[in-house]
Formats: structure tokens, sequence, C-alpha cells
């Protein structure tokens, strides 16, 4: 998947040098095809792929701070080298490939201090051979001078998520620590059992500890451990939701349609199914507006916003202020780029 050469819109290709930290098509692959894993052998290798990573690889970021940034809530996460030395591990280097396809969009007003500011937007596409292929996006604003690699990053460990590897992550909310004067963790916390090789190969799984000890105590008790963790999935799906629709649009969506500020508050099944599909919505509604951004000039966006009395796009936490931008800036587009 490729993007055109630069343009007015600031679109850039996708990256093409060949290293190995790129890793795309391998000639002698195309000439040969690798067999397709049988049904059972994708069965194993998913197995494999969702096993947490070893806990060396785990790092700590803060997400939250509070008490005069003297404390912070933190969630773990890996490394993209941890997810490619799976691969490598499971395939080997020669049998998986990744692409990537890059575009910025125009600028617009961010924040209150409202500053002109960009986003790189940023296409993985991940093919095991033999086995699929899946894609994700991942964005980041560009007065991080590390925009690109960023949003790389968050593209490959996205289409990853896919296959199932690092998938664990995302039942994490988030820990309370101390921190100090630079804003690092103090002390990180413990690992959850069920986060270690060790504890998911014996079967220990998220929220599902306090259900193995009464499986054998009848079917109604079976019955309500099984709601239970259906409705324990949704809100980790629900959870998931929370970097990939904003943090704005993730917590308004929570307000608007549920009435609470945390999913786990949440009791209903059919409202948590509602709530991810709202979620789910803005997902598709955010990569639109990505795409329209890019169509149209930046006094076109703030004619836009201030329409709707808004100062940014950031400001966003609803879906239909979400498909009023987006209509009206899609209309906005020059036809030849519609």
């Amino acid at each position: 998947m490729t993007a055109p050469n630069g343009g007015a819109n600031g679109r850039a290709d996708a990256h093409s040098n060949g290293t190995d930290d790129y890793a795309f098509e391998i000639p002698s692959l195309d000439s040969q095809p690798l067999q397709r894993f049988s049904a059972q052998r994708i069965k194993q290798l998913v197995a494999e792929l969702e096993i947490p990573f070893e806990l060396s690889a785990i790092e700590w970021r803060v997400t939250n701070t509070a008490q005069g940034q003297s404390r912070g809530q933190v969630v773990p996460y890996a490394d993209p080298r941890a997810y490619t030395d799976r691969l490598n591990t499971l395939f080997s280097p020669a049998r998986w490939t990744r692409k990537y396809a890059v575009q910025t969009s125009a600028n617009f007003e961010r924040g209150k201090d409202q500053k002109l500011v960009a986003k790189v937007l940023v296409t993985c596409e991940l093919t095991i051979f033999g086995f699929g292929t899946h894609s994700a996006t991942g964005e980041e604003f560009t007065d991080n001078e590390n925009a690109l690699t960023a949003a790389e990053a968050q593209a490959f460990k996205r289409a990853c998520c896919c296959f199932g590897l690092g998938r664990y992550l995302y039942h994490f909310t988030g820990v309370w620590v101390d921190l100090d004067e630079r804003k690092r963790p103090k002390n990180v916390p413990r690992m959850f059992g069920w986060a270690t090789p060790q504890g998911w190969r014996e079967g220990l799984r998220p929220d599902r500890q306090a259900n193995k000890a009464s499986s054998n105590s009848g079917q109604a008790l079976q019955q309500r451990n099984a709601g239970t963790e259906d409705a324990n999935e949704l809100n980790h799906q629900i959870e998931a939701m929370a970097e990939r629709s904003g943090r704005r649009m993730y917590r308004g969506l929570l307000k608007h349609v549920a009435r609470v500020w945390n999913p786990r508050d949440i009791q209903d099944t059919s409202l948590q199914q509602q709530v991810l599909a709202h979620m789910q919505a803005a997902e598709r509604g955010l990569h639109r507006l990505d795409a329209a951004v890019g169509k149209v000039s930046p006094e076109a966006l703030s004619q836009t916003l201030r329409s709707l009395n808004l100062q940014s796009l950031d400001l966003i936490d609803n879906l239909q202020t979400l498909r009023q931008i987006v209509v009206a800036l899609e209309a906005e587009a020059p036809e030849e780029m519609k």
C-alpha cells in the first residue's frame, strides 16, 4: 500500500528503504509462494501469539497525573522490537513482512492555545505468509519530534494485535503510583499472574480466576459466570477504544450513551454493546475525518469549526458533531480529490 509523493496537503509516500526495520517485500517469496498453514497449525500459532511478553520486555507509561503531578496512572506496554522478536521466533524473518503508508493532515487548531498543528497518519499492513494479512492505523501530532516513529509503532502494534499478539495489554486500565520529579514512576506495579508467560500457559486469564474455583457449583452459577465473563469482555473492548477514539470522544460517549465515567459502572450488557457500537462508529468517523482534513484548506476547516462553536477538533465528544464536521469538510473538498 503506498501514498503519492508530496503535494499541497502534505502527503508523503510509503517508506521504501528496504532496511530490516521495515521488512518490505521479499522477491524470492513472490516467485516461490509459501504453503498455507493448516487450520490446526494456525490455531496453535494463534495460541503462541497470544502469550504475554516476558516481563523484561515490559515498560510502563504514565497516561494521567494527579495531586500536583506527584501521582500518575501507568499502563504497561512493549517496544515494537518485542513484537518483531515474537514474529521472528514463530515464523522466521523470511515468513512475514510489513508495509507502511504515510500521510500528513492539514494544519488545524489544537487545544485552548489554538496552536496550529498537523497529524502524521500511518497505515501498517502486516502479512504473515501462509497465515494472513491485517492492517491498522496510527497517528501522532507533528509537534512531536518523533511523530513518525510513534505513529508507525502504534500502527504496527495494532496490526499485530489483530493476530492476537500483544492483545492482552488492552486489559489494563491503569494503576496509580508515585512519580518522581521527572514524572517517572518511582516503583512499577507488580504484574498480574495472567499477564506473565507462565501464568498464561497455566490457563490464567483476566477476570476469570474467581470463576475457576466454582466451575462445578451448578448450572445456574455457570450461567451467571458466563454472563459475567461476557460483561468483562465487553468492558475490555470498550476500554481498548479509549486510545483509538481519543479521550475526549471516549469520555463523551460514556457520558452521553451510558451516563457513566467508567465502563465498569455499566451493569447492563445491552447498554455495554450499545456503547461499544457508538465507539466503533466514532473510530470509523475519525478515519473519515482525517481523510477529509487532508483535502481541504485550513481556512475551510477553521470556518467549519467556528460554525459549530468549536476551537479544535480535539473537542469533539459526540457522534452528531463528528458527523456534521465530516459531511461539511467532504462537501468542501475539491471535486478532483473526492
